[in-house]
């Protein structure tokens, strides 16, 4: 699908009976499946016109769920509405260390433990 949509047009279509929602880049008219969602249609309420990406990927959607999408794609989100993924900073690099030292002392101390047994 080549249209492009803008964030701005997405906004407008925040009703139940116009219900337009960005996820991963790319535009869902979700009006006509929102009794039909297995979910339930207040869960697409509350993300609509607007990015629901987030709340999509925290319910982990099957492949079956993505091929359904399909039908309903009207669009991608415009380039300039499209957030720029930053780079990863020194914050989250030294979180990550500092996560897997941690988890590495502790299978230490576990391992250690059961040996004194």
């Amino acid at each position: 699908m080549s249209r492009e949509i803008s964030l701005a047009e997405v906004k407008k279509h925040n009703k139940a009976n116009d219900l337009w929602v960005v996820i991963e880049d790319k535009v869902y008219d979700l009006t006509k499946f929102k009794q039909e969602h297995p979910g339930g249609e207040d869960s697409l309420i509350s993300v609509a016109g607007r990015n629901g990406t987030r709340e999509f990927l925290d319910v982990g959607h099957s492949q079956e769920a993505r091929e359904i999408m399909k039908k309903f794609l009207i669009g991608n989100l415009a380039a300039a509405d499209i957030k720029k993924k930053g780079a990863v900073g020194c914050r989250e690099i030294g979180l990550a260390v500092g996560a897997i030292i941690l988890g590495m002392a502790l299978v230490y101390a576990i391992k250690r433990g059961m040996a004194k047994n």
